[in-house]
């Protein structure tokens, strides 16, 4: 493979991830309506940790698991900031 066709494939995976990023903030969004409308705090320490084991155990590589740890946490505390001004 050439270097530019493994940098278009690259790049169409990062359309994909942004994608894909951007449903799951709209999501974020909705879960966050629904827990103000129930009452309830929009920080739950339980369901990060525990999305952060499901990643890190779903993960087999290159990337590390203290990486995708890491990454997951940026998008969570992005994600938790849509949730506050939605």
């Amino acid at each position: 493979m050439t270097l530019r066709t493994l940098r278009q494939q690259i790049d169409r995976l990062d359309g994909r991830l942004l994608r894909l990023l951007n449903r799951r903030a709209r999501l974020a969004v909705r879960v966050g309506r629904l827990k103000r409308r129930q009452g309830l705090g929009l920080f739950d320490p339980r369901r990060e940790r525990a999305i952060l084991r499901q990643v890190a155990r779903a993960n087999h590589g290159p990337l590390s698991a203290a990486a995708v740890r890491g990454i997951y946490r940026e998008i969570l505390t992005q994600v938790r900031r849509l949730e506050r001004s939605a």
